[in-house]
């Protein structure tokens, strides 16, 4: 697989790593709020909720990086674009529902890869 295939996969895959150690972990931080523009009552009400979110950008995650590695190619290929086809749905539906910019960061990249 060359690297000119691997490394947009990859850069997805590390945004949604990133997406969930925000959300899982760092929601309630001062990092975490001036990502997401929240208040610190509204960071603690949602907390969970944003755990919740951050685990399903992890799996989005490891799907992709499990494409990455898999040692069949054409296995590994249809694994990424089931994946690079669920972030880019993802984003769209978070655009459309909560923040346009999820568009560019989320959908955007996905396409690319």
């Amino acid at each position: 697989m060359s690297l000119i295939s691997t490394a947009p996969v990859g850069l997805v895959a590390a945004i949604h790593s990133y997406i969930l150690v925000l959300e899982c972990f760092l929601w309630t931080t001062p990092r975490g709020r001036k990502t997401f523009r929240l208040t610190p009552e509204f960071a603690q009400q949602t907390r969970t909720l944003a755990a919740n979110q951050g685990l399903y950008n992890g799996f989005l995650a490891a799907g992709l990086i499990w494409g990455l590695l898999h040692p069949d190619a054409g296995v590994g290929r249809q694994i990424k674009l089931f994946f690079l086809g669920c972030v880019a749905t993802a984003g769209v539906v978070g655009a459309v529902t909560a923040k346009r910019a999820i568009l560019y960061v989320q959908t955007v990249p996905a396409l690319v890869a």
